[in-house]
């Protein structure tokens, strides 16, 4: 087991819409335009922002540094940053960062474009993972090579259960365009689910393609094997539309990954929100946004617009 000291930060970044609720300010934007929208963050910039969609997330994921902190140093455990990025001015994100500050997160690097793209600045802070309620924003970071997910503006969602469930970090991820490449995907779309079941029966030992959250899913994991598994912190999840026979070449190819995932659902097409609540998600990831919808009425979800389900007819 690797030393936690060891491990390489885990770096999330993140937009101001998906970390706090900004749609009221938002929506005077949208209606009046950035003077009416500076003046009205310059007038409440000392009313705290309510939580958005992913403050339970962030908030779970920098508590592991406050462990760190606490504990000798030999027992600490691998570090998380997370990074602002917001189209804010410096000026009008005052308030995004005294709302920071009162809710006691530890976000100290941040990035305010002032209506400019705030991709760019993804690679150069080393992010594994970005998420953002801005769907361009989430297509260009995927365009290059970036794990990125479009959150719907909400207010946070409290995953359901109690004890380990309130501590623990619980994300689950859909296969085929998330986790792994579309190739099997696209012969369901082309051919039908049997032929999907015989190009997976023949394939069961060839490894399927990493796609877009390998990397963020490899991150993920070394900082779970810091810790003993009885401890872990973090808890993984696969939940798939799959069932058998299709099952064997996902499993393979997690071990040929060296990978641990600590749940497989393969739910043969039944509808996934359910088993997402169950499971005590604090997200899921998918490339459908049929599935997302479902999985909406249970956890936070993330939106992956990736792969051959949101190919346009001008793609081809």
């Amino acid at each position: 087991m690797q030393t936690p000291d060891s491990v390489q930060p885990l770096v999330i970044a993140i937009s101001s819409r998906a970390l706090f609720d900004l749609e009221e300010s938002h929506a005077l934007f949208e209606r009046e335009g950035v003077d009416a929208f500076a003046a009205y963050q310059r007038s409440r910039e000392d009313e705290v922002l309510a939580p958005g969609i992913a403050f339970p997330l962030v908030r779970k994921l920098l508590a592991l540094n406050v462990a760190a902190d606490e504990g000798a140093a030999a027992d600490r455990v691998p570090r998380v940053e997370v990074i602002l990025l917001s189209r804010n001015s410096s000026d009008t994100g005052l308030r995004v960062f005294n709302s920071i500050q009162h809710h006691r997160l530890e976000i100290r690097r941040a990035t305010f474009t002032s209506g400019a793209p705030t991709w760019p600045y993804i690679k150069p802070f080393g992010a594994h993972l970005f998420l953002s309620a801005d769907a361009e924003a989430v297509r260009r970071a995927l365009e290059h090579g970036i794990a990125a997910a479009t959150l719907l503006p909400s207010p946070a969602v409290v995953p359901s259960g109690d004890g380990v469930w309130r501590e623990q970090i619980r994300i689950a991820f859909d296969g085929d365009a998330v986790l792994f490449g579309d190739e099997s995907e696209r012969v369901s779309r082309e051919g039908g689910l049997e032929a999907f079941a015989r190009h997976e029966r023949e394939r069961a030992h060839e490894p399927l393609s990493g796609g877009p959250f390998r990397a963020f899913l490899d991150a993920l994991h070394r900082l779970q094997v810091a810790y003993p598994i009885e401890a872990c912190p973090i808890r993984t999840a696969l939940v798939t539309a799959r069932s058998a026979p299709a099952h064997e070449r996902v499993i393979r190819t997690l071990r040929e990954w060296g990978i641990r995932l600590d749940e497989a659902l393969f739910l043969g097409g039944r509808p996934k929100g359910p088993f997402l609540q169950a499971f005590g998600a604090d997200i899921f990831f998918d490339d459908s946004p049929h599935n997302i919808d479902s999985a909406r009425e249970h956890v936070a979800a993330g939106h992956v617009p990736h792969g051959v389900v949101n190919r346009s007819p001008s793609d081809d």
